[in-house]
């Protein structure tokens, strides 16, 4: 299942951080699959990396958010 930007945006920085998380630890399980030769649906993997990517981004969005406040406000 993909997530899009917007759904990861609603959630809450301890959400979006126990969901990054339990991709990473999904990822990991799958490409220790497809090295054993057990995979069989290997188009999880693009999807899990392209959620995690987005995760990260709007977290780093939301930093410079924050640091953009700070240098407004001096």
């Amino acid at each position: 299942m993909s997530l899009s930007a917007d759904e990861i945006r609603k959630m809450n920085p301890e959400e979006r951080l126990k969901l990054l998380r339990e991709l990473r630890l999904e990822l990991i399980k799958l490409k220790t699959q497809a090295y054993l030769g057990t995979l069989t649906n290997t188009g999880r993997i693009r999807v899990i990396k392209r959620n995690i990517a987005r995760i990260l981004t709007v977290m780093r969005e939301e930093e410079l958010k924050k640091a953009r406040k700070k240098r407004g406000k001096k």
